[in-house]
């Protein structure tokens, strides 16, 4: 579906508004702000009335209730001091209050009664060890915390919570696919329709705090069926204060361990640095923070620069290449990126805060690929350009009721190709890739990659919520959101060899009926969603519903038996349009304080989320299925009139506060998935067949999650959580029953384990810290083998994934001290990734093997000599960080 000239007018006209109006958006909203509650009482438990709660840094506060109960709502996450007072008693400061989003923080202080004036007593706060009132499992890691573990990106962080797998560049969340996981900043989202992936890369420095769930989860997140993460981003301060980070890095690996052309020393391969600056600005009531962030990432396996991408292949055999290259060694691939935020808040209006965000990246890069190491010029090159910006406002319409509003552009661009031109001569001097099985394992030594693609998002998200307590004990928030999004991608362009006067000659098309162009679709989602959480006797109950829609605005066949209205005397079949798919979903979740350390809790709901939107839109022009003739075409048509895909969970669990700094959590959880994307066969009326997306695949997942925490024992804390989960199902991809049927293999559905059906997983923290002095820690992590197809010798597959992969781990280390030859606050820091150089950690094995290392199978000869098969080697960093921001 084409979209018109004066849609996208209004779009970019849009777009033109967001941007000229910088003194809007981005804090008090969902997904940033917590509660403060509580209830003060004498040295005799009797309750106070007329406390004056306070939070200065906030500008908020409360009075005390006739039971001496208060409640400060609306509170950005952070950690804060409180001030507690009343004429006739000792006033106390309470420090280090930790308060996260989208959760309430209990605080119950007690004053001492003093006729006399009396000096205010600090008293430090500590956060729980276990929050007995949460009925669903949340990991909330403060600016703090991040800033101690050795992790640069949020996607690091996220990798190393209980339940998360990582398998091919993808995190499951508690065995289900890639791309079931809501990715939100500030409270909405940022994910890609596309492929239901974040459109950031969000560094460490500008992280205020990071929740993960990965169990049930609120009404008010949606378009996700395995878990959300929120990164809440920094603010800008009342006083002028900045931060700045300096760091270089390198490959370290000083023996081969089994790997081809492993680099023994490569320092300056990884380079970060940022720099950071909050404060008040000249205009009244408005403060902002900027940061900024340049890193560099090189691989560390090396190609060598034997031969250029141009070259006379006149002369055939390889006897007679002639290395025509620099032989110079560098990086495999790289990538380097620029990235920042800019946020100005405005509280100029009485009860009303403004506030506009922008989020920018710039990457570019390219993705090393082994069988080019000898003539590396010959990959094609990756740019993204991906910005999230707008504007938000929040109007506190009393002391219990608040009303918010946000505006969001989200920008997604992505390129990748050799060069930009579709006629650019390079392509005709190098041609396309030529390699031969007797050099350097099937190595290419000419030509470069003539593969073409683009892809482009740009998504117009509205949401707004109100929230109210309606008592002390009973919070209420609905809300609605919007997306309107158009989504373009494609090849631009095609470079095809072709039979010219008995010649060969590379032709361009920039489409024809079997190679599509770019196309552009339009398709628009909303929600709407009720949450309320209530405080009933011994019982803290979350529960709501949310509605989904979804319109893909596109068509589809009226008649699948004859697809492209081609087959003769066959009733004749229009284009349709797609109808527009609903869903509700309730969801509730209770937990049951046992004593004021520990609770059961219980949590059931039901998921929805509509799958990548380039597996339905692509090839789904119907079209080409016109010369369809008594025979089977495995190549998979798109079906944009694809219901949601359905998971229900169930999850129950005990928490306990075993000592002051010792905790335990233990759940075990279940999940029912239905409706997955799969593959079913249409036939035609004149019996052929083809494939096409269709509802079919299914799948369930149970497990059990232990995680304690010690938050203290002398200077060492750890943390350490233990997963047992069964991932198993009909199909890891959509398109899987279609490839085994092209194969001659048993299509029907059967229950096996998912690829990323990681039975055992194991994650330990530990840190040893000395106040305002040094601080140690470390990040184990414990996987057992993630499922493989054994095959024999002659390369040909076994049952699917009933073999197992090895067990695998692997340690990462930060250490950090002050530096005292200084003025500034400096502080120097060293990371070590893969401290003992580990080979291998849940990557590819051999099928005849079962390990990374050895084949009996000829086939296998050119993945043999791939040393990117293995996990990368050691890596050191070590840097600076300076400035006065707390």
């Amino acid at each position: 579906m084409r979209a018109s000239t004066r849609v996208r007018g209004w779009r970019r006209s849009l777009a033109g508004v967001a941007c000229a109006i910088p003194l809007l958006a981005a804090s008090a909203s969902a997904g940033t702000t917590g509660r403060l509650s509580g209830r003060v009482v004498d040295a005799k438990n009797q309750p106070l009335v007329a406390v004056n709660v306070a939070i200065p840094a906030a500008r908020l506060g409360a009075i005390t209730d006739s039971d001496g109960g208060y409640t400060i709502m609306n509170l950005p996450a952070g950690t804060y001091n409180v001030r507690v007072s009343l004429l006739g008693y000792g006033p106390k400061m309470i420090q280090g209050v930790d308060v996260t989003s989208d959760n309430t923080t209990r605080l119950d202080v007690s004053l001492v009664e003093a006729p006399v004036e009396m000096k205010e007593v600090v008293v430090n706060a500590k956060r729980p060890v276990v929050n007995v009132n949460l009925t669903s499992n949340l990991a909330t890691v403060s600016r703090a915390e991040i800033q101690k573990l050795p992790v640069q990106e949020l996607s690091q962080l996220v990798e190393l919570q209980a339940g998360v797998v990582s398998q091919g560049g993808d995190l499951h969340f508690r065995g289900g696919r890639g791309g079931e996981v809501q990715y939100q900043v500030d409270g909405v989202s940022v994910n890609n329709s596309f492929d239901n992936k974040s459109i950031l890369h969000l560094d460490r420095s500008i992280l205020q705090e990071v929740q993960v769930i990965t169990g049930t989860f609120d009404a008010e997140y949606g378009q996700a069926m395995s878990g959300v993460v929120n990164a809440v981003l920094r603010r800008g301060t009342d006083q002028f204060e900045w931060d700045a980070e300096s760091m270089v890095g390198g490959w370290m690996a000083p023996r081969a361990h089994g790997r081809i052309d492993v680099p023994r020393a490569y320092p300056g391969d990884v380079l970060n640095f940022q720099i950071s600056a909050s404060g008040p600005t000249r205009m009244p009531a408005t403060t902002y923070l900027v940061n900024l962030r340049r890193g560099v990432n090189k691989d560390w396996a090396r190609s060598m620069r034997v031969f250029q991408p141009t070259r006379d292949l006149s002369l055939t055999g390889t006897k007679y290449l002639r290395p025509d290259g620099d032989k110079e060694r560098e990086p495999l691939g790289f990538s380097g990126e620029w990235s920042g935020v800019l946020k100005l808040s405005n509280r100029s209006l009485k009860n009303v805060e403004l506030n506009y965000q922008a989020v920018p990246n710039y990457i570019n890069g390219q993705r090393g690929q082994w069988v080019w190491h000898v003539n590396p010029d010959g990959m094609t090159e990756q740019r993204t350009i991906s910005v999230a910006h707008g504007v938000d406002g929040t109007w506190t319409l009393g002391k219990s009721s608040y009303l918010n509003f946000i505006a969001r552009e989200n920008y997604f661009n992505y390129r990748d190709m050799k060069y930009t031109d579709l006629y650019d001569p390079r392509y005709d001097v190098a041609g396309g890739a030529v390699g031969s099985p007797n050099y350097a394992d099937g190595a290419n030594y000419a030509g470069v990659d003539l593969g073409r693609f683009t892809q482009t998002t740009n998504a117009l998200v509205l949401k707004s919520s109100y929230a109210n307590d309606l008592n002390r004990k009973n919070h209420l928030k609905v809300g609605a959101e919007t997306q309107w999004s158009v989504i373009r991608f494609g090849h631009p362009g095609y470079l095809i060899y072709t039979t010219v006067d008995n010649a060969q000659q590379l032709v361009r098309f920039q489409s024809r009926p079997d190679l599509p162009a770019v196309s552009e679709y339009q398709p628009v989602m909303g929600a709407a969603f009720v949450q309320d959480e209530i405080e009933w006797e011994d019982l803290h109950v979350r529960a709501g519903f949310r509605f989904d829609f979804f319109d893909a605005r596109s068509t589809l066949p009226s008649d699948l038996a004859n697809p492209a209205n081609s087959i003769a005397g066959a009733p004749a079949s229009v284009p349709v349009p797609t109808t527009v798919k609903s869903t509700i979903s309730p969801r509730i979740g209770v937990s049951y304080p046992v004593t004021k350390e520990s609770s059961l809790y219980f949590a059931y709901g039901h998921f929805y989320q509509m799958p990548a939107l380039r597996d339905i839109f692509d090839n789904a022009d119907y079209s080409t299925l016109k010369d369809l003739q008594a025979r089977v075409s495995y190549r998979v048509m798109g079906n944009p009139d694809i219901r949601p895909e359905r998971t229900v969970q169930y999850q129950f669990g005990y928490k306990q506060a075993i000592t002051e700094n010792l905790g335990l959590d233990v759940n075990a959880f279940y999940k029912d998935v239905r409706d997955l994307l799969g593959t079913e066969f249409i036939s035609t009326y004149n019996d052929a067949e083809y494939a096409r997306l269709a509802n079919t695949d299914f799948g369930s997942v149970i497990g059990v999650t232990v995680a304690v925490d010690q938050r203290k024992l002398g200077p060492i804390s750890l943390a350490l959580d233990y997963t047992w989960q069964l991932a198993q199902g009909d199909a890891s991809d959509p398109r899987e029953t279609a490839t085994r049927a092209s194969q001659g293999l048993d299509a029907r559905p059967r229950q096996i384990p998912f690829n990323w059906d990681q039975r055992h997983t194991l994650n330990l923290t530990t840190s040893l810290a000395k106040p305002d002095g040094y601080s140690v820690s470390s990040v184990l992590r414990v996987a057992s083998g993630q499922p493989y197809t054994p095959s024999n010798s002659l390369g040909y597959g076994l049952e699917d994934n009933s073999g197992r992969k090895p067990l695998s781990w692997v340690l990462d280390l930060r250490g950090e001290s002050p530096l005292r030859f200084s003025s500034l606050a400096m502080r120097g820091f060293a990371r070590v990734f893969n401290v003992f150089d580990t080979r291998f950690f849940n990557g590819s094995v051999f099928g005849s093997s079962g390990n990374p290392y050895q084949s009996s199978s000829i086939s296998d000869r050119t993945a043999l000599g791939d040393p990117t098969r293995f996990y990368p080697p050691r890596r050191i960093e070590i840097g600076v960080t300076m400035g006065d921001a707390k």
